[in-house]
């Protein structure tokens, strides 16, 4: 598909979207909102995007995450509650994670030794993170309980753990995030 022909197409989703009354979110770019005098205000993304891995096992502790990110400050990034009908998910996950400032891979029992979607999710976000300066903090593992973190991973990044006590987890991880936020101007 040529861009110009791209572009309007994405032009026109908008404009409907916009024309319904409806909020229309670009992941990575910011958000159209209606407004009746202006016909629309664009706010760009000023909230740092994290995108959240795990397996299906797990769906409800990721959405706990998702959910107390958000309310956090950050635009949490998660398949299940962004990808839309239709939409070309692998495509879709990929970009996602490439306009991520942070990627968590949740680590629990249920995914160390999982095949799949999971596994993929963390080789692309490592193949990215060698994209951004060394000393950028990027890959951010959690642990959702007591399991082992692969080798690979362990050896050059510090894990978090969100148990036993998930809300001083979460406040570790929170922070580590706005300091490195703050790091990187």
């Amino acid at each position: 598909m040529n861009e110009p022909m791209y572009a309007q197409q994405l032009a026109d989703v908008v404009i409907t979207g916009l024309a319904e009354g409806k909020v229309v979110e670009i992941d990575g770019l910011g958000t159209f909102y209606p407004d009746p005098a202006r016909g629309f205000h664009f706010e760009p993304r000023s909230k740092a995007q994290v995108f959240i891995a795990y397996v299906k096992e797990d769906q409800a502790e990721a959405e706990l995450l998702y959910d107390v990110l958000l309310g956090a400050g950050f635009s949490p990034w998660m398949d299940v509650r962004k990808l839309m009908p239709g939409q070309n998910w692998p495509r879709a996950i990929e970009t996602a994670i490439e306009n991520s400032d942070f990627f968590l891979p949740c680590f629990s029992r249920n995914s160390v030794s999982k095949r799949g979607g999971f596994q993929a999710e963390i080789r692309y976000a490592l193949d990215c993170a060698r994209r951004v300066p060394l000393d950028d903090m990027f890959v951010v593992p959690v642990r959702l309980n007591a399991c082992r973190v692969p080798g690979s991973i362990q050896k050059e990044t510090q894990y978090i753990d969100l148990f036993p006590d998930r809300a001083a987890g979460v406040r570790q991880l929170a922070l580590a995030m706005r300091r490195e936020l703050k790091r990187r101007g």
